[in-house]
C-alpha cells in the first residue's frame, strides 16, 4: 500500500503546491494524486493552475510517483493528453500513471460544445483512452468516432506503457470500465458503499487489477476547527455526482452550498484530530484492497496536516 497527497489546483496555487509536495516527501508520502481543474469548485477556493505545467517541476522537485484525475475527450483532445503522457514518462520513467474519467461541466464546458449525456461521455472516454494507449505504441493512429484522429504519430513515445486508472463514482461505471481500464480509482464513502464498489469492479473484469482511493479528510488541531474548515473549503461537494457533473460555473455551486451545515460534512469528510482515528480508517481500506490511498486534507492547513502524518500515522502505516 502507498499512502499518497493530493496536489488541489482549486485551492492552492501552483508555486505553494510545489513547495507541499517536497514537503509530503520529507514526511513519507510515497506518491502524489492532482486534480487538473479549470475552474475551482467555489470562489473561496479561487485557484486553477495548470495542472500539466506544474507535473514536471513538481516530479523534477521530487522522486514521488505522479498520478492526474484527467477527462479527456472535449476540453483535451485525447492525442494531446497522449503526448504529454509520453513526454512526462520520458523524462521520468515509470513514475506517472494516469486516471481517466468522463469529467464535469464545471470544467469541461469552456469550449462551449454541447455538455452530452452520461452514456456519450463514457463512450468518448472509452474512445480516448483507445486512441492514447495506440498512440503510445509509436504507430500511427487514425480514429472516426466521437473522437476523431487523423494520420496521429507520437515520435516521443513513453519509456513505459502507463497505468490508465478508471474514475468511478457509482457501482455502474465500476462494473463498465472493469473490462478496459488498468484499475479503478473511486473516492471515501462509508465502508458498506465501497465494498458495494469494490464488489461491482472485483465481479466484473477486474479481479486481478489494482485499486486506488482519495480519501477526504479535515485535519486541525481541534475537531471543532477541522470541521470549521471542511465547511468553509469543501461544502459544495457533497452531493450527489448527477448533480455536480451538471453544474458548469463556481457561482451555481457556491448558491448550492448556501445551506450546507458544518456537520453535513461529517458524512462525507472524515474530520479528526487524532491520529488513531485516521489510522483505524485507512486499515480499513486497505483491507478491502485498495493499493494506493491518496489523502487530500480538504481544509486550507496543509503544511499542519503534512507534519502531523509524517510524525503520527505515516509510521503505524507502513509498519
Amino acid at each position: 500500500m502507498k499512502i499518497g497527497f493530493h496536489a488541489s489546483h482549486e485551492q492552492f496555487p501552483p508555486s505553494q503546491l510545489l513547495n507541499l509536495v517536497q514537503q509530503a516527501e520529507q514526511a513519507g508520502f510515497e506518491a502524489v494524486l492532482s486534480s487538473d481543474h479549470f475552474h475551482p469548485w467555489s470562489n473561496l477556493q479561487g485557484e486553477s493552475g495548470f495542472a500539466w505545467s506544474w507535473l514536471g517541476a513538481a516530479m523534477h522537485a521530487t522522486s514521488l510517483e505522479f498520478g492526474i484525475v484527467n477527462a479527456p475527450g472535449q476540453r483535451y483532445h485525447p492525442a494531446i493528453i497522449a503526448q504529454a503522457v509520453a513526454t512526462l514518462d520520458e523524462m521520468f520513467p515509470g513514475r506517472f500513471f494516469l486516471c481517466s474519467g468522463s469529467g464535469q461541466a464545471l470544467n469541461e464546458n469552456i469550449t462551449g460544445e454541447k455538455w452530452p449525456s452520461k452514456d456519450i461521455r463514457n463512450a468518448r472516454l472509452k474512445e480516448s483512452v483507445d486512441v492514447m494507449r495506440q498512440l503510445w505504441t509509436g504507430e500511427y493512429t487514425t480514429h472516426h468516432g466521437i473522437i476523431k484522429v487523423e494520420k496521429a504519430k507520437l515520435f516521443t513515445p513513453p519509456k513505459t506503457v502507463p497505468t490508465v486508472y478508471g474514475a468511478a463514482i457509482t457501482e455502474k461505471t465500476a462494473r463498465w470500465l472493469s473490462s478496459w481500464a488498468d484499475g479503478l480509482i473511486t473516492i471515501s464513502k462509508p465502508l458498506e458503499d465501497l465494498e458495494k464498489m469494490v464488489r461491482a469492479f472485483r465481479g466484473g473484469k477486474g479481479d486481478d487489477k489494482p485499486m486506488a482511493l482519495k480519501v477526504q479528510i479535515s485535519y486541525a488541531a481541534s475537531k471543532e476547527e477541522a470541521l470549521q474548515g471542511a465547511w468553509e473549503q469543501w461544502k459544495n461537494n457533497i452531493f450527489p455526482s448527477k448533480l455536480i457533473s451538471e453544474i458548469n460555473n463556481p457561482e451555481q455551486f457556491d448558491a448550492l452550498g448556501e445551506k450546507v451545515r458544518p456537520e453535513d460534512l461529517e458524512k462525507h469528510v472524515l474530520i479528526s484530530n487524532e491520529a488513531s482515528y485516521f489510522i483505524e480508517k485507512i486499515k480499513a481500506y486497505k483491507d478491502l484492497g485498495f493499493e494506493k490511498i491518496i489523502i487530500h486534507n480538504v481544509n486550507n492547513g496543509q503544511e499542519d496536516y503534512i507534519r502531523f502524518f509524517g510524525k503520527e500515522v505515516l509510521p503505524s502505516l507502513n509498519n
